[in-house]
């Protein structure tokens, strides 16, 4: 006869649970996210792990010379890419946990 062990049973959860967030992360920082600001004339690209991985200046958006302007315009389209994929992560975490909120993790 075998007993039931519930904590035994948490602890395995928990461990499952911890292994597909481990795969999940490496999957997200896999994942490329792209915004941009000022109609195109700027765009970022992001990876999932929050690291800027490219940023592309479209030569007309320097042409004015208004180095205020252009300087905004990488802002947004750097934290617009920031959000991008923090946003990519708080999904994936969503499905892995089934909605459930999960302190340090969601």
């Amino acid at each position: 006869m075998s007993k039931y062990n519930p904590l035994g049973s948490i602890m395995e959860q928990a461990q499952q649970l911890q292994e597909r967030l481990a795969r999940l992360q490496e999957e997200t920082a896999a994942k490329i996210v792209e915004a941009s600001a000022g109609g195109g004339m700027v765009t970022a690209k992001d990876s999932g792990k929050l690291e800027l991985l490219e940023l592309h200046i479209e030569p007309e958006a320097m042409k004015s010379g208004d180095v205020e302007m252009l300087q905004d315009l990488v802002r947004a389209a750097v934290n617009q890419a920031i959000r991008k994929a923090q946003d990519l992560m708080s999904q994936e975490m969503q499905q892995l946990t089934g909605g459930l909120k999960i302190p340090g993790l969601t």
